[in-house]
């Protein structure tokens, strides 16, 4: 896409445009590459690329606060920028004054032009690019990983993609913010010859350099090799052992959930009987940490805010905000719930702005790997990953699911077979508090969540009665 101007030049014109009392412009370059193969044959690839433009004009009005009117465009042209900023100045006098009004950040609170941050490239630079030979070495490795697949009998099917977003922030205060944002993931389905026994991996990657094909093959045909024996179980509750990616899709889950507004307001899980938030409160017994950071090695993301929209917990008004290192739970305890500063004010609480980013970790001396924690099992079910997770009760963040590709049963420290899938119904806020064993943490891609929610870092759990309150025939 050759369109003769940049990003930089976007934010620029629509600024230079703007006639509202204050202006917020977001403009966005991303490039995207991908493979897919099925049956051990590659069957595509391909590379795109896209604009997105948001304008976000804000009309002060004396003694009635400020509204703000949003409008985003893809592909805008130089001659059409004019008219996206005038949809928005049109949107935000035509607007009810928002409650999450704030100043802006300026330059000092925010920093500016790529100069605050080292390890962010300058405002001036040209836009990321992704393109399929971010993925040579891993096809080549893929290639032989498809073709001993077809030698041993087993069939690959999956997908590998990258994508490169880089964001341009401009405010009429002076802010002058830039992210590049690498997002790689892959996916990998193996399957007996005759289609009946399944088992599936993933795994994040920011550059394709650390993923080990091979390796991920190697843990699905242990697993179809576990479920040539099947087990049929009833309903009932389970001590479990969930790897890091569906601890992942889980806590993610709680994470999304926990805002501090609506948990002031008495609606949510983490909401105090009589009012407040339950902030301070221990959740675990065992000495874990959920944390978010945006300079975590491997699952680095915008050390600012980028915010589209006003929600919730979330404002257009906060855009540029520096973020930092945030304990949500610490040693145990409710430590800190996702606000911006409108919603930190109504609940009382600290500014501490969503990061995409988030990390489990225990404190516990003894942090042992899945396949430790396996051989000192008396008896219990190995639960792979979930599947179409949604939330039941908000007021308990019940959430029920599916399990998928792989639920297996543990004995005397040896898995002795596959069995029936199951839905679930589980909180893991509650789950938290039947915590037995956490082990150590890496980095895992969520299946639910991992087109969405791409880098976490997880340990696996041993949970004391997990939920499983009926058999499913989903396969």
């Amino acid at each position: 896409m050759s369109s003769g101007y940049s990003p930089q030049d976007t934010v620029e014109r629509a600024l230079n445009a703007a006639r509202s009392d204050d202006c917020i412009v977001i403009a966005e370059e991303t490039s995207t590459a991908n493979l897919r193969w099925a049956g051990n044959t590659l069957t595509t690839n391909g590379v795109s690329r896209s604009r997105q433009l948001t304008v976000i004009a804000i009309d002060r009005r004396a003694g009635q606060g400020a509204s703000a009117g949003v409008v985003s465009r893809a592909g805008v042209r130089p001659d059409q920028i004019e008219g996206v900023v005038r949809e928005a100045e049109q949107a935000a006098a035509e607007g009810s004054p928002a409650e999450d009004t704030e100043e802006l950040a300026g330059p000092t609170q925010a920093g500016s032009f790529g100069q605050k941050d080292d390890e962010e490239p300058r405002w001036d630079s040209a836009p990321g690019l992704t393109e399929i030979g971010v993925m040579r070495d891993f096809a080549a490795a893929l290639g032989e990983t498809l073709r001993a697949a077809q030698a041993a009998g087993r069939k690959l099917y999956g997908f590998a993609e990258h994508e490169l977003n880089s964001t341009f922030l401009g405010t009429s205060a002076g802010v002058r913010q830039r992210h590049d944002q690498p997002t790689g993931r892959i996916e990998l389905n193996a399957k007996s010859a005759d289609l009946e026994r399944s088992a599936w991996a993933g795994a994040a990657t920011r550059d394709f350099s650390d993923l080990d094909i091979a390796g991920l093959d190697g843990r699905l045909t242990e697993r179809l090799d576990w479920a040539k024996r099947t087990v049929s179980l009833t309903a009932g509750r389970y001590e479990t052992l969930l790897p890091p990616s569906a601890v992942s899709d889980l806590l993610i889950y709680l994470y999304l959930s926990a805002g501090a507004k609506e948990a002031a307001e008495g609606r949510t899980v983490f909401s105090k009987p009589g009012g407040g938030t339950r902030i301070g409160e221990r959740l675990s017994a065992q000495p874990v940490t959920l944390s978010s950071d945006p300079r975590t090695p491997g699952l680095a993301c915008a050390p600012f805010v980028i915010a589209h929209a006003s929600g919730p917990d979330s404002s257009v008004f906060d855009n540029g905000l520096p973020l930092s290192r945030t304990s949500w739970i610490s040693d145990g305890s409710l430590a800190a719930l996702v606000s911006s500063r409108h919603s930190a004010e109504v609940a009382g609480v600290p500014v501490t702005p969503d990061i995409d980013n988030l990390t489990f970790a225990s404190a516990a001396a003894a942090q042992p790997r899945l396949e430790e924690m396996i051989a000192s099992t008396k008896r219990a079910l190995l639960l792979t990953c979930l599947w179409y997770i949604r939330e039941v009760d908000p007021q308990t963040l019940l959430l029920t699911g599916l399990t998928r590709d792989g639920v297996y049963l543990v004995e005397d420290g040896e898995v002795v077979g596959a069995v029936n899938n199951f839905r679930f119904n589980e909180s893991p806020v509650g789950m938290l508090g039947r915590l037995l064993e956490v082990g150590a943490t890496e980095p895992t891609l969520p299946r639910e969540w991992g087109d969405g929610f791409n880098r976490a870092a997880m340990p696996p759990v041993r949970v004391e009665g997990f939920n499983m309150s009926s058999v499913s025939q989903a396969s």
